[in-house]
């Protein structure tokens, strides 16, 4: 599903330059729960915004479902991330005035479905979840876990090849945390792919694989049983 060869990211130039990510080289298959752990300035999330297309590579190939991504341009990218993949975000990133079901609705209405589409669609994904009974409900009106749960549902409902998910716990206490990976668990049983970023070594451990980063290096890459 998604390949990186020799991927290489810096910020900055001349002295000043920070390599972010060293020549890496790295598979996800089709269906993998994939973690991706490490210290703070391992590189993390910017391999995440890498191989979700949300940034732009110094040096090296990524390839999605076979597709080498330097050949596509912008619009192409953006086209790839709107139909092809979902987001999931620390801050929830939902629309305050929007209810659940709208704000789940609305990515699938800029694919260009009808809005009765988008609302059904919208609908199965808020139930997959365990939220079918907040659709009319505002941000405001649900916990810091619904609404995480919310997003996921936003992320999932136009049923993308690729689930990215960075620091989807951060903000939240144990239980609600624990509510999120479960629906992530749900999510990869179903066959979703999934690639999630966190700093939390008891999340990490839900995920079939744990790849670990270390300075912009790979330095550990373990499946589960």
């Amino acid at each position: 599903m998604i390949q990186t060869k020799n991927l290489v990211k810096t910020y900055g130039s001349g002295e000043l330059a920070l390599t972010v990510l060293k020549s890496l080289n790295l598979a996800i298959g089709d269906g993998e729960f994939v973690a991706i752990v490490g210290p703070s300035g391992a590189g993390k999330s910017t391999l995440l915004y890498q191989i979700s297309l949300l940034d732009e590579p110094t040096s090296g190939e990524i390839y999605f479902d076979n597709t080498p991504t330097a050949s596509l341009n912008q619009a192409e990218k953006t086209s790839l991330r709107l139909h092809k993949m979902g987001f999931v975000f620390q801050d929830y990133a939902l629309l305050p005035e929007l209810t659940a079901l709208e704000n789940v609705a609305l990515p699938i209405i800029m694919q260009g479905a009808t809005k009765a589409a988008a609302f059904a669609k919208a609908a199965s994904a808020l139930e997959r979840i365990g939220m079918g009974d907040k659709e009319r409900n505002l941000p405001s009106q649900l916990s810091g876990g619904q609404q995480q749960r919310v997003s996921i549902a936003r992320a999932i409902a136009h049923d993308p090849q690729v689930l990215f998910a960075d620091e989807p716990t951060a903000n939240l206490d144990s239980q609600n945390g624990q509510l999120v990976m479960e629906a992530f668990l749900d999510l990869h049983r179903s066959g979703q792919t999934i690639v999630m970023v966190t700093h939390e070594e008891e999340y990490a451990r839900h995920a079939r694989r744990i790849i670990a980063l270390k300075d912009g290096d790979i330095v550990g890459d373990t499946v589960q049983s």
